[in-house]
């Protein structure tokens, strides 16, 4: 049927609309906003009870004690037992050096000791000496005073001269003196040794000391590790002379590391010391997770301790958020299963829900964390010290002797 033959009806009908889009983009747009709105408002819940109890940053590095191997006396430099990532143990030998000079000052301790022992035998012994001089000296006094008194009355009747009898009062007299020096020479020689043993006399104590301090020397040249750790920075060498004080190289206790974690002035309103903390290393990855603890704040800002200080006061001023160093105390078993070395960086996390606990910076005291070396190479000389200067007393004296004053 051609154009022509359409009815009058079908020409007069409107043609067909195209489909609508704008539903349908609607749609969608309603759908993306809720969707929207609802990642805000499970972030909202998921801020309002996780996030705003944590404070982050990931400006923290392992911290830990380098111990400075020094000499306590200079000499050449004879033997070197480790070198730069060695461990050690605690009175591990690491550096020795020539005793050649301290063995000699040591024997001429010993024999000035034995000699002050000697001399204090003496004094005693002459003690007894001096009382026999006082006992004959007064003896003769009185022998003298009964020959003056007789001498007296002969005098009176004429049958001893006048001459005699001044004679006789005249030894009296320098009898009498011989008496005074000889019961102050006894006095003096007293003086010298009462109230004292032969261990504990001035004189071989003075002596004594000697011989300990002549120890200490020869027993230093022996330089042991005072705690176990790992060497690093060693710059010492064989044959080199070095003077008392001279850095030789480090140990690093890498058991005995913390975190420094640097926080912004702004995250610290509410931390407090006990607080716990979560903390990752770079050197692991994210699957090792640490736990520590808030042990406490440093005294000021990193700026305020660096070597060139800002100073604010002068110039134009442009305001920069500070950081504070938070020490964090790792847990040690965590540490041991997962060595960390210093220096590593570290993401630190701490939870500020409790705040029981002392706020940071308030003065909160704290013992010191550091602990105590393992091992005491001078106390152990000094005992060995102590002994041989007992057995010197024993040889020269002939009896025990103990060393007081805390020998």
């Amino acid at each position: 049927m051609s154009a022509q033959d359409a009815s009058p009806a079908d020409a007069g009908s409107p043609p067909s609309a195209p489909p609508a889009r704008g539903g349908a983009r609607g749609r969608a747009m309603l759908i993306l906003t809720l969707v929207f709105l609802g990642i805000a408002f499970l972030y909202g819940i998921y801020w309002f009870s996780v996030l705003r109890w944590r404070e982050s940053t990931d400006d923290a590095y392992v911290a830990g004690h380098v111990v400075q191997i020094t000499p306590q006396i200079g000499g050449t430099v004879k033997a070197v037992f480790v070198d730069d990532t060695d461990a050690v143990a605690a009175g591990d030998t690491l550096v020795e050096l020539d005793a050649a000079d301290s063995r000699v000052a040591l024997d001429q301790a010993e024999a000035a000791l034995a000699q002050a022992v000697r001399e204090v035998r003496v004094l005693k012994v002459k003690n007894d000496a001096l009382r026999a001089e006082v006992a004959v000296r007064q003896s003769e006094v009185d022998r003298l005073t009964q020959d003056l008194a007789r001498r007296a009355e002969i005098v009176r009747r004429g049958f001893v001269s006048r001459e005699d009898f001044e004679h006789t009062r005249e030894a009296l007299r320098m009898a009498q003196s011989a008496l005074i020096a000889a019961r102050e020479q006894l006095e003096a020689n007293r003086v010298l040794t009462a109230g004292t043993e032969l261990g504990n006399h001035p004189g071989v104590l003075q002596a004594a000391s000697k011989v300990e301090e002549a120890w200490l020397a020869w027993s230093r040249s022996r330089i042991a590790a005072p705690l176990a750790g790992q060497v690093a920075k060693r710059t010492v060498q064989v044959g080199q002379r070095v003077a008392a004080g001279t850095p030789l190289m480090a140990v690093v206790p890498l058991r005995q590391l913390w975190v420094e974690a640097n926080f912004k002035e702004v995250q610290l309103a509410r931390m407090r010391v006990g607080q716990p903390v979560t903390l990752t290393a770079d050197f692991h990855g994210s699957s090792v997770e640490y736990r520590g603890r808030v042990a406490g704040l440093a005294a000021g800002t990193g700026s305020a301790f660096a070597l060139l200080p800002a100073q604010n006061a002068t110039g134009n001023w442009i305001k920069v958020v500070q950081r504070v160093p938070v020490r964090v105390e790792l847990d040690a078993a965590q540490v041991a299963k997962y060595p960390l070395r210093i220096g590593l960086s570290m993401q630190a996390t701490v939870d500020i829900h409790d705040n029981s606990g002392e706020a940071v910076g308030a003065g909160t005291a704290r013992a010191a964390a550091q602990s105590p070396p393992e091992a005491n190479p001078s106390s152990d000389a000094l005992d060995r010290a102590c002994a041989r200067i007992a057995e010197i007393i024993r040889e020269h004296s002939g009896v025990s002797a103990s060393l007081g004053g805390g020998k």
